[in-house]
């Protein structure tokens, strides 16, 4: 027999549990940094930065989208995720949330609810690459290319793209040079990101049947094309520091891009595992690097 306290005592432990589970369905890490890439293209707008509470919204707004794109990535790949040992243990995969029209409803729910966010917050323009970003990731890569296509991860960077034009347009419809310049690093940035962890988890792929690039074309061929594209990645991201960003950007930028550039070159050399996951994180690094220094650049420089 459970004795009350124990019971008491595994409550908090089961609301936290399911808590985990929630931030896990709607992919919330990916929606922070997603929210990242608005505050970012907010900052750099050319009518400059916005009221907080319109700020605020906006980050809200794009955060949503990517929480009801990554639930529904969740929902439609549960079939792919039970044959990968990275992603059998997902909610949906393992059974412990079971997809039907509720789940349904509260994602388009969730979606409108940041279209709306995102009017009521930015404007019309804010809105519309709001819902593209979670169209895209949700609907376009999950759904049409994922499965058909090894260049899906090149189409389905396109939704970080989106979140950079979403703040830029908040600030001003007219987009400036430099948020244009970061759509295209986020675009950049995904494919070498992903294929970097594919490499890693290319057996789960070939179980799961996807076609991503390594299943394709091979590890020493795609770590080539990770550290081809790193390159052209590196030298994009430079070029904010030539149309108004300064030092503190160019030094947060070239370090981080020197790492991707040391990790995805060893990655060439050696397309191992180990490599592979080198390279994806020091990616991250890279990315995160550049937001922020974008950011505190511009904070510094206003």
């Amino acid at each position: 027999m459970i004795s009350d306290d124990s019971a008491a005592s595994s409550a908090p432990a089961e609301t936290w549990q399911r808590i985990g589970l929630l931030v896990d369905v709607f992919k919330l890490r990916i929606g922070l940094a997603i929210g990242l890439c608005a505050l970012v293209g907010m900052r750099l707008a050319p009518a400059g930065p916005i009221e907080p509470g319109a700020a605020l919204g906006v980050f809200l707004a794009v955060v949503l989208a990517s929480a009801a794109a990554g639930a529904c990535n969740h929902i439609a790949e549960r079939d792919l995720d039970r044959r990968m040992a990275r992603t059998w243990a997902r909610p949906f995969a393992s059974g412990r949330f079971r997809a039907g029209p509720r789940w349904r409803l509260a994602i388009a729910l969730l979606g409108a609810t940041a279209v709306a966010l995102a009017v009521a917050a930015g404007n019309v323009q804010c809105a519309l690459y709001t819902a593209l970003g979670a169209l895209t990731y949700g609907v376009i890569y999950t759904l049409w290319l994922k499965r058909r296509t090894p260049w899906n991860i090149v189409v389905g960077g396109l939704a970080g793209s989106f979140a950079v034009l979403a703040g830029a347009a908040a600030a001003a419809p007219a987009l400036g040079t430099l948020p244009l310049i970061f759509t295209l690093i986020l675009f950049l940035w995904t494919p070498p990101h992903f294929w970097s962890l594919a490499i890693a988890y290319r057996d789960d792929y070939v179980a799961a049947g996807v076609p991503m690039l390594p299943v394709i074309v091979g590890n020493a061929r795609c770590a080539r094309t990770i550290f081809a594209a790193a390159c052209v990645l590196v030298a994009v991201s430079l070029l904010p520091a030539a149309f108004g960003l300064g030092r503190v950007y160019l030094a947060a930028a070239f370090a981080g891009g020197a790492l991707f550039l040391w990790r995805s070159a060893r990655l060439a050399k050696t397309p191992d595992r180990k490599s592979a996951l080198a390279s994806f994180h020091a990616s991250l690094l890279q990315l995160s690097a550049v937001l922020c220094g974008a950011l505190v650049d511009a904070a510094l420089r206003a």
